[in-house]
């Protein structure tokens, strides 16, 4: 009870220096007028932080094109499915080419709903992607295994298979709030 004690001693303390005195007559009138027009009232409407929305925004692209190795080109032509033969790299173009267009539509998603699934769905895309970087250590370590390579494009398809269940998902819950929203205006 030590912060208890240091509060009612503080109090003691300023006792009879807080300002008890009642505001003239229409004090609150003129400073809620005043307020009003410095920062007019919203009209019923909540106001949205664009500035967060933007930003959430900003960090899944730039965490997608992270996943994706667009910022090293160079390291994702010699790493991957790109080291083992040039057919691999048309492949993992591919891949990386569908994520990217999958990951666009997910972020195009607003609703508050949306950005819960967007958001879980980009911490599994991380853990893919953690998995993926070690079956390149494992590629470079077995000398092209077919079965570490078949691993890897198993782990690009189960990106794009989250992402679209994911994508699938949103849109179903989105329709379901459009039709009941259409029912309650009838």
């Amino acid at each position: 009870m030590n912060q208890n004690d240091n509060i009612e001693a503080l109090f003691k303390r300023l006792e009879g220096e807080f300002d008890t005195k009642n505001s003239p007559q229409g004090h609150n009138a003129r400073f809620m007028q005043r307020l009003n027009k410095e920062q007019p009232m919203s009209s019923g409407k909540p106001k949205i932080a664009y500035w967060k929305i933007v930003s959430a925004f900003a960090a899944v692209i730039t965490l997608a094109f992270l996943l994706t190795g667009v910022f090293s080109p160079a390291a994702q032509e010699t790493s991957g499915l790109a080291s083992v033969s040039p057919e691999m790299a048309q492949t993992q173009e591919f891949f990386n080419t569908a994520i990217n267009t999958e990951l666009e539509r997910l972020n195009s998603f607003e609703s508050q709903a949306a950005k819960q699934l967007v958001n879980d769905a980009m911490l599994q895309m991380e853990n893919l992607e953690q998995e993926y970087l070690k079956l390149v250590v494992d590629l470079e370590e077995s000398g092209n295994d077919k079965r570490v390579i078949h691993a890897m494009i198993k782990n690009f398809q189960s990106r794009i298979d989250l992402l679209q269940h994911v994508i699938s998902t949103i849109e179903g819950i989105e329709l379901i709030n459009q039709s009941n929203t259409d029912e309650s205006i009838i």
